[in-house]
């Protein structure tokens, strides 16, 4: 149980933190890149980038996070590591309303660009551009802030979680007496 518990824990907040990397790359590179391009730019290579995103290299982490804090915090409750509930919880909730951002505000945008069709076909690209761009960025800093919010949480439970370990014998919980100053010479 234990050993499960250690690899849910460690799971949900590697993946966690990949989707908060993931997102705080978009808020440092790719949109300020894009920001500086043309309308035709930024319309055609977010069109591109939002279809390409839906692979399992994103979705595994983004998606499967959730399962893994639920079932890590059934565990702490369960188990050991109930010093760490709280701060799992705490990561569930910022993680579901980070989700909820995605998949009720940003993904919306996402497929009214992409339905926007082909960039040479688009009448008013600067409209388009301006009905997508600032909200997409605002609520990806919302975002960006739950999921971050959520890793940090878990790697505080991580804290909490790992010290309770007793195991009698252990090197790593044995008292060392430093040597004295006669025994030292």
């Amino acid at each position: 149980m234990r050993t499960l518990q250690s690899i849910t824990l460690m799971a949900s907040t590697v993946g966690t933190g990949l989707v908060a990397g993931l997102l705080f790359a978009y808020a440092c590179s790719v949109m300020p890149g894009l920001g500086r391009s043309s309308d035709r730019t930024l319309v055609e290579a977010m069109q591109n980038i939002n279809r390409a995103i839906i692979n399992p290299w994103f979705l595994l982490p983004f998606v499967g996070s959730i399962p893994l804090i639920v079932l890590a915090a059934v565990l702490a409750w369960r188990g050991h590591g109930r010093s760490a509930l709280p701060w799992i919880l705490a990561a569930l909730a910022l993680y579901l309303v980070a989700f909820l951002i995605t998949r009720g505000i940003n993904i919306p945008l996402n497929d009214r660009l992409d339905r926007a069709g082909d960039p040479a076909g688009i009448a008013d690209l600067s409209a388009t551009r301006e009905s997508f761009e600032n909200r997409w960025v605002t609520w990806n800093i919302v975002r960006i802030v739950a999921h971050t919010a959520a890793f940090a949480c878990l790697a505080w439970a991580l804290v909490l979680y790992a010290p309770s370990t007793d195991r009698s014998g252990d090197a790593a919980h044995q008292h060392v007496t430093p040597p004295t100053a006669a025994g030292a010479r």
